[in-house]
């Protein structure tokens, strides 16, 4: 059976990252956007992810332009927005798509681990994913669920 450790993918400098890395960490995959009603949430990531990396959560933001054209930069250019403008730390990677024929292979993997309420599409900006340090389990939250809303089940996994 896959476990998220089982995928790579490109970050936002264009290198391979190899998910093995995260084994044994909790992590939080997030498809985000820069020009949505939602980029504020990328302030409460940032802050779980000061709070807790050293207790080993990892976030990671996967830019995404499927969604009314909200993320229509360059990678650089979105780093540097989430940079300058959220003081984001985590981990962002290279632009994918999440659905459709060429839905990037870790979103067609969170999407059958963790079914949407309306099928298995990811509905807008900010899905978020959270997947437990067996790298299985994996539950999922609508865009509308604020990361701080999120804290009280990732210390639960963090144990």
């Amino acid at each position: 059976m896959a476990t998220i450790y089982d995928f790579k993918a490109l970050d936002n400098k264009g290198k391979e990252l190899d998910f093995a890395q995260f084994e044994g960490k909790v992590l939080m995959i997030v498809n985000t956007a820069s020009k949505c009603g939602f980029t504020p949430q990328y302030d409460g990531l940032e802050a779980l992810n000061k709070k807790y990396k050293d207790q080993g959560l990892v976030i990671i933001g996967f830019p995404c332009d499927q969604f009314a054209h909200q993320e229509p930069g360059t990678d650089e250019e979105t780093a540097e927005f989430c940079r300058l403008n959220h003081g984001v730390t985590f981990k962002l990677m290279s632009k994918i798509e999440v659905n459709g024929k060429n839905a990037h292979p870790i979103y067609e993997y969170l999407k059958g681990a963790a079914k949407g309420t309306l099928g298995n599409a990811i509905k807008w900006n900010f899905t978020k994913f959270l997947i437990s340090r067996d790298g299985q389990t994996v539950k999922r939250y609508a865009p509308t669920v604020k990361p701080e809303d999120m804290e009280k089940d990732i210390v639960e996994l963090l144990g």
